[in-house]
């Protein structure tokens, strides 16, 4: 049975979705004024692989994720660039788009747009303040915290202190200073709807309630999004939404670790911002389908609840890492064409660890350091001339790491090339110590020493030295 942990409660309990056989997912997305950074392809990714194990279990998933397409943050770039706000969030959904198709990850069910939704949240903003949980002022409207006893449960927080690096509506108005907007009063030259309180547009916090409930229903089963929503965000989310419908919002909130690069904040300050589309321009000696896979095997290769750090020396030791994979691979289809199409009792012994450990609050760390495992079985096993316990071994593994969106790129097509570009490599190795190397894994591979075949490809692959296996031995291949 699954187990998550709750970051409502911090325990990790078994879970089962309020309906049998269906799961409700919403997950906060972007706000469009900008490309997607790193932090956004984790989250996708995260997201990416529990919908698709949910799947895998069995589970029919609705998936929701919006694109939050008025905002302050929006509003300023389209008055930088002397553009309408329309003209600013139709670009960046277009790019976040293909971003998200570059990564392979799937759509989700629904992608609603935040002004797509003003009308029922201005109903569930009306219902507040009959409610007597909401207050107008001058044409704004705020959630009175203190209306809501249970505030502060999600982030642990009291009413009335502030996290710091968290965004909290300064207005001396307010009865209280955790009081948050749920509507905002029009300024000139900014999109404005018709409300019972003037024109003006509705609150960050508001909306995502108001997609939720519309397209999820009044109680959801998974709640996800970065740590960094937790509060004010997700906080503010439950007390709108509960004091709306007088029920439970979340079953279970899901958050993921933050993403740091070389140990340092993303900023573009510190000019330590790497977007998704750098990291394809940076990488243009790979097809896309490869920086995709090498991507996704770094970010899944640490708990989606931990921080992780992003550098150019972890994309290097992913590649190493997926290389191991697909050499396994490519010797699987030397010796068996077919060795991908039949099943076998071995498939669910590798099917029951690996569902063990995805079970275990979606540990796609340890399901990867279970795939390593199989590989190195199926190594061993062709080693021993064990052909048939070798295939199982490796069908077992593809499709495991299918669940991961791994192994996707055809494995003639996988390219055995150092991460870095060729120009900055090759400097270790001289042109005689290059031959050595590849003469001696024309050795090992004729003994069907498989690890020592794999680790001299790998010593290569680091130099920016690619080889390919022909029937008539090996070649360095030019770049």
């Amino acid at each position: 049975m699954l187990r998550m942990v709750n970051t409502l409660t911090g325990e990790k309990n078994p879970w089962l979705p309020q309906t049998p056989g269906k799961v409700s997912l919403y997950v906060c997305g972007v706000t469009v004024y900008d490309h997607c950074h790193l932090g956004h392809a984790r989250s996708a990714i995260v997201f990416d692989v529990i919908r698709d194990y949910l799947e895998y279990k069995g589970y029919s998933v609705r998936f929701v994720k919006n694109f939050t397409d008025v905002d302050d943050k929006i509003i300023q770039r389209a008055k930088q660039e002397r553009k309408t706000v329309a003209e600013i969030t139709d670009r960046y959904i277009r790019s976040y788009e293909t971003d998200m198709a570059r990564l392979g990850v799937r759509p989700p069910t629904v992608a609603p747009r935040a002004t797509d939704h003003v009308p029922e949240m201005i109903r569930l903003i009306q219902s507040l303040i009959s409610k007597g949980v909401a207050y107008v002022m001058e044409g704004d409207v705020y959630f009175e915290v203190g209306m809501f006893p249970p505030y502060g449960r999600l982030s642990g927080q009291q009413r009335g202190e502030v996290i710091a690096g968290t965004r909290v509506e300064v207005d001396e108005r307010k009865r209280n200073p955790s009081d948050f907007a749920l509507w905002k009063r029009a300024s000139e030259g900014e999109p404005a709807w018709e409300s019972p309180w003037g024109m003006g547009r509705p609150g960050w916090h508001i909306e995502c309630s108001a997609m939720a409930i519309h397209h999820l229903g009044e109680t959801i089963d998974l709640h996800g999004g970065g740590a960094d929503l937790v509060f004010p965000h997700h906080e503010n989310e439950i007390a709108q939404s509960e004091a709306y419908t007088g029920k439970k919002f979340v079953s279970c909130w899901l958050h993921h670790g933050m993403v740091t690069v070389d140990q340092e904040k993303m900023s573009k300050s510190l000019g330590k911002f790497f977007t998704i589309k750098e990291i394809f321009e940076k990488s243009p000696h790979f097809p896309e389908t490869v920086i995709a896979e090498v991507v996704r095997f770094y970010l899944l290769s640490t708990h989606y609840r931990s921080p992780v750090d992003f550098s150019d020396r972890s994309l290097t030791e992913a590649k190493i890492g997926l290389d191991h994979f697909y050499a396994l691979f490519q010797k699987l289809n030397e010796v068996g064409e077919e060795w991908e199409d039949t099943a076998s009792s071995e498939d669910a012994r590798c099917r029951s660890e690996f569902e063990s450990v995805m079970d275990d609050d979606f540990n796609t760390a340890r399901a990867i350091g279970l795939l390593q495992t199989f590989r190195a079985e199926a190594n061993a096993r062709l080693s021993k001339g064990d052909l048939s316990g070798a295939f199982c071994v490796g069908r077992s593994l593809k499709r495991a790491g299918a669940v991961l969106g791994l192994f996707r790129v055809p494995s003639g097509e996988w390219r055995f090339k150092a991460w870095q570009p060729a120009s900055d490599a090759g400097e270790g190795l001289n042109e005689a110590k290059v031959s050595a190397l590849i003469r001696e894994r024309e050795e090992a591979r004729r003994d069907k020493n498989w690890e020592k075949s794999d680790a001299i490809r790998v010593v290569l692959a680091r130099e920016g030295i690619a080889i390919e296996d022909r029937p008539d031995g090996t070649t360095r291949i030019k770049q």
